[in-house]
């Protein structure tokens, strides 16, 4: 039993590291909440959009550590390119997500995920998407083309049909983030959609209202958001997943709770640069 228990714990901590990608772009999704209303059903005849976005810009470098407890499990790094990407005619942003586990718990259970999306940089939504996902013996590659004029994403798996300017796992998160999230209030809720592999998922957000929280980055004050994964849908039910966003015009991710049986796996902002603007919520 308890060699059964120290192998639960050693996948566990090894997995924290993916345990990031996961919290960060299920809360993201939370932009399908405001497309859905009737004030953007207007473009759905394939105008596109604009959207102001003072956020973030080319050059931004967010850097977490993951782990369990005192221990560090992996890393990850969250940035956006130096200049704009030409994708299906338009200026893109290049987006890359990079999760690795360290390399002494790559004798564990060994982490080296990539997520790449091309944003739309004047009405941010997603032209391309690709994966890759290495997590001990799984593999996954998955990319999609997003037509965002015919709303169609074709995808490693087919083409299929989708809402309009519908996000990918990683350009909803960026979406999120160039919204004005100040009059969000404790105890409300999103519906959501994403598309992924061959379906639009349905998630809900539940807001859980406002903290300060320490990392190595600094002091900074929150947004505290819930995603409410369901199971069997698009990410892995490993536990309860809290997300911490710095509650400023930046919503930098800070942290991120994975609450499982045994504790919580956190992933949390060591570093940052090349930010936007200054991080009005940072306390120290």
């Amino acid at each position: 039993m308890k060699m059964n228990l120290k192998g639960t714990l050693l996948r566990r901590v090894g997995y924290a590291a993916s345990a990031l990608a996961t919290g960060v772009v299920v809360v993201a999704l939370m932009s399908a909440g405001p497309e859905s209303t009737p004030a953007l059903e207007a473009y759905a005849d394939g105008a596109l959009r604009y959207m102001p976005n003072t956020a973030y810009g080319f050059d931004e470098k967010l850097q977490f550590d993951v782990g369990y407890k005192f221990i560090t499990a992996g890393t990850a790094v969250m940035q956006i390119g130096s200049g704009p990407v030409a994708v299906s005619g338009r200026n893109c942003y290049d987006v890359r997500f990079d999760v690795r586990t360290t390399s002494a718990f790559d004798k564990v259970f060994k982490v080296r995920d990539r997520y790449q999306t091309y944003i739309d940089i004047d009405g941010i939504f997603p032209w391309r998407f690709e994966q890759s996902v290495r997590e001990g013996n799984y593999s996954r590659d998955f990319s999609a083309i997003v037509d965002q004029r015919a709303n169609v994403a074709k995808t490693t798996e087919g083409s299929f049909k989708v809402p309009a300017f519908v996000h990918d796992i990683l350009s909803a998160f960026y979406y999120t983030r160039a919204l004005d999230l100040h009059s969000l209030k404790k105890g409300q809720s999103f519906t959501l959609k994403n598309f992924y592999g061959k379906n639009t998922y349905d998630l809900r957000i539940r807001i859980l209202g406002r903290e300060q929280v320490e990392v190595d980055a600094g002091t900074f004050d929150c947004i505290v958001v819930e995603p409410l994964v369901v199971e069997g849908g698009l990410f892995k039910n490993e536990g309860r997943i809290v997300v911490y966003l710095t509650d400023d015009d930046r919503k930098i991710p800070v942290k991120v709770s994975t609450k499982v049986v045994i504790g919580s796996i956190d992933g949390e902002l060591t570093g940052y640069s090349g930010t936007r603007g200054p991080i009005a919520a940072k306390r120290n």
